[in-house]
């Protein structure tokens, strides 16, 4: 008998995560934030998966964080500011070998994460897939990724890998995924405030080449002092290849402020400033984009933090 994942975070990640589980047979159970939301979702025929244009639909079982039913296995695929109080609810019902596998943007919420639950065995992960959400229950597959997963503390791969093969989810066991998460958070840093305060499509960004040199330039410098020289190498490259690839398309950051939602600026430029005052080195232009974005989002009614 499989191990069910429970996926918590009902997103466009959790979605795509459990519908792709779903259709290869294996047992998944969706985590819902309160009874309303079960009820709402209970009325519905499932999660919907569309993909190159064709609708899939999964009757995915689901529950509350209230179900007294262990979890050997959980998915955590909701924001980073939500994760540590989402999981939190749920270490009760984790055995005590559970495994916790973390699908969060940036740094910061997995070690918060990490800290909640000793006993399990939490996995980080970095991904590059892309999806949205049409409608509660309904995910659009936006373009074909990568998810990297690894465990910092334990490099033996799990055996569980099997299922995201079976699931048809790309990935590969890292044994570098701290260095991974760093150059991803790197990127955003690089890219997502931009945007926002251009309010541009990451291509727009080809007009700003000095001050994007010059971030990267101390994000450089930041990733070596934490011990991350790997992920310094070549970044500004990187992050130029990135901005032309993706040119058409608006960053997470950006979407996240045109809908009103929250950012995830703690997880990514705030860790970024934070670790930057721990080792007190000085980059004025990391912390000036900090102070305009948090400025930013004031003015509009977003949370700074």
């Amino acid at each position: 008998m499989s191990t069910t994942w429970h996926v918590l975070g009902a997103g466009s990640l959790g979605t795509l995560w459990a519908t792709r589980l779903a259709r290869a047979g294996l047992p998944v159970t969706l985590i819902l934030r309160d009874q309303a939301r079960l009820s709402r979702y209970r009325a519905s025929p499932g999660l919907t998966l569309v993909e190159q244009g064709h609708a899939q639909t999964y009757p995915v079982a689901a529950q509350t964080s209230d179900s007294p039913e262990p979890i050997d296995r959980l998915l955590v695929a909701c924001k980073a500011y939500d994760a540590p109080g989402a999981v939190a609810q749920l270490a009760r019902r984790l055995t005590p070998n559970a495994e916790v596998i973390l699908l969060q943007n940036g740094l910061g919420s997995q070690d918060a994460v990490a800290a909640l639950l000793p006993q399990a065995r939490c996995i980080f992960a970095s991904s590059t897939e892309g999806a949205f959400r049409q409608s509660d229950g309904s995910v659009v597959f936006a373009g074909h990724g990568f998810t990297w997963l690894g465990d910092a503390s334990h490099p033996t791969a799990p055996l569980w890998l099997d299922d995201l093969h079976a699931a048809g989810i790309p990935h590969q066991w890292s044994t570098d995924i701290l260095t991974r998460l760093w150059r991803k958070l790197a990127l955003n840093c690089a890219i997502n405030p931009l945007t926002v305060l251009y309010q541009c499509r990451n291509g727009g960004l080809q007009a700003h080449h000095c001050e994007v040199a010059t971030l990267c330039a101390e994000l450089g410098e930041l990733l070596t002092c934490c011990g991350q020289p790997a992920a310094a190498e070549n970044l500004q490259a990187e992050v130029e290849r990135v901005i032309q690839a993706t040119a058409a398309n608006f960053s997470s950051m950006y979407q996240d402020v045109a809908n009103g939602r929250r950012t995830e600026i703690s997880y990514l430029l705030g860790h970024a400033c934070q670790a930057a005052l721990r080792h007190r080195l000085s980059l004025p232009h990391l912390q000036q984009l900090q102070v305009r974005l948090a400025g930013y989002l004031d003015a509009h009614g977003l949370p700074s933090d």
